[in-house]
């Protein structure tokens, strides 16, 4: 087979929503693999995640040619390209900085590692978790987090920690050499252009899905504090 690969014209990165639906696409290539497909069209691939196929071919074609005349895209290789083009073709240590609720259930998701994400370092600046081991990870104190970063080769760090400090964490991050940020807290953080940075606000989202819900369904009943004000109550 002739290597049809390329990098993006201009080296340019492709935008947020072409690489988000690119992660859509090796989700549903998976399935197909695991229902014992072997090829699939863009129609095929397009209609499964609602997509039209027109935008399938547009988005693959951001990184390559994949596709086979009379064939479409064998999903083997396709899911193996994909892969490469996210990233997740390798092992990915990463440093998980926060260990409150929301940090103690990201260390217990198991998914991360079967995407190649594997949570190897973590960190507090809580004395009573400092020192102590949480699913057979010691805590460390945050000012260790350049030494250990270099020793275990750490990349990516997850911050899931309060609004008010996430700042100096990230700039703590920066310092340590960590290139990739996935920021939790409910804040935006300034860093170099050398570092990049993907925040997961929850409130955000349910709040996206709320407006969705409410300008999707006619006759959906307004909140009660809405007709509490009409009323004067």
């Amino acid at each position: 087979m002739k290597d049809s690969r390329r990098e993006p014209a201009g080296d340019k990165l492709a935008p947020k929503a072409v690489v988000n639906r690119v992660c859509l696409y090796l989700r549903q290539l998976e399935v197909f693999q695991r229902q014992g497909e072997t090829t699939v069209s863009s129609s095929q691939l397009g209609a499964a995640l609602g997509i039209n196929d027109a935008q399938v071919r547009k988005d693959l074609a951001f990184f390559g040619q994949f596709g086979y005349p009379g064939i479409g895209y064998r999903i083997d290789g396709l899911i193996g390209e994909l892969r490469r083009v996210l990233g997740i073709d390798r092992d990915w240590p990463i440093a998980l900085i926060g260990l409150g609720n929301l940090g103690r259930a990201l260390l217990k998701y198991k998914h991360f590692r079967r995407r190649g994400f594997q949570i190897v370092a973590l960190f507090d600046n809580d004395p009573h978790k400092v020192g102590h081991t949480f699913d057979g990870l010691p805590v460390h104190q945050i000012d260790k987090l350049a030494e250990v970063a270099s020793t275990r080769t750490i990349n990516l760090a997850v911050l899931s920690v309060p609004a008010d400090v996430a700042q100096i964490v990230a700039d703590q991050i920066v310092a340590a050499g960590i290139p990739g940020i996935l920021n939790f807290a409910p804040t935006t953080l300034t860093v170099p252009p050398s570092v990049s940075v993907v925040a997961v606000d929850l409130s955000v989202q349910l709040e996206h899905l709320a407006y969705k819900v409410l300008n999707s369904q006619s006759g959906f009943p307004a909140p009660a504090s809405l007709f509490d004000e009409a009323n004067g109550r």
